[in-house]
């Protein structure tokens, strides 16, 4: 098994945790916009959404075609709306308007998946959890921290192998090294300090000896 402390602090010589608080609300928001949508495109629809409407109450009166507008940035914006609209009415109606800070009740709201829900408690609330987008779930696996295929079985498994006091932070920083270093097509792993401990740079670059 790989030393994950090792991992993680050779990550960290590449980008810093940058800890960041926000509304749960917004970042429940946020998280159902940025499905399959890219990060400006994401950050121009939630900014155009949250100056009309920023509360539960508002986005529960919204008109849809007023929230479908706004978010059009993002792609999917029309099925991203009706989930808006309806997880905020279930805010409101079953959780006096105040986004629930635990795991199951974040789950029964509607379009609220893992990665979504773990977000909300990693970044409204500062609860130890792992997000696993894309980002995640690739660089775990080319790393060699653990072996699953879905995104489901790379939470649990990371679950199993982080120390928990790293895992509010494991998210933050994974994604950064993924946009920067560790990139999906030619990653730069000649300049790379994981490299030593990666099953990927070990395969790729390292030839056997005879």
């Amino acid at each position: 098994m790989k030393d994950v402390v090792k991992v993680i602090a050779a990550v960290k010589r590449h980008v810093s945790y940058k800890p960041h608080h926000s509304n749960p609300f917004e970042v429940l928001i946020f998280t159902i916009i940025s499905q399959r949508t890219r990060d400006e495109n994401t950050m121009r629809a939630s900014e155009q959404l949250f100056n009309r409407f920023n509360t539960p109450g508002k986005l529960a009166k919204a008109d849809l075609k007023d929230i479908e507008r706004l978010i059009r940035p993002s792609g999917f914006y029309r099925v991203k709306a009706r989930y808006i609209k309806k997880v905020s009415k279930e805010i409101v109606g079953r959780f006096k308007g105040k986004v629930p800070a635990n795991l199951d009740d974040l789950l029964s709201l509607a379009g609220v998946g893992r990665k979504t829900a773990n977000c909300v408690l990693v970044y409204g609330f500062r609860i130890p959890a792992i997000p696993v987008d894309v980002h995640v779930n690739r660089i775990s696996n080319r790393i060699g921290l653990i072996k699953t295929k879905t995104p489901e079985q790379s939470e649990f498994a990371l679950m199993k192998v982080v120390p928990k006091k790293y895992w509010i932070e494991f998210n933050d920083l994974i994604v950064r090294f993924g946009q920067t270093v560790c990139l999906p097509r030619n990653p730069l792993c000649n300049t790379c300090s994981v490299a030593p401990y990666c099953d990927y740079y070990k395969k790729a670059y390292l030839k056997p000896t005879s």
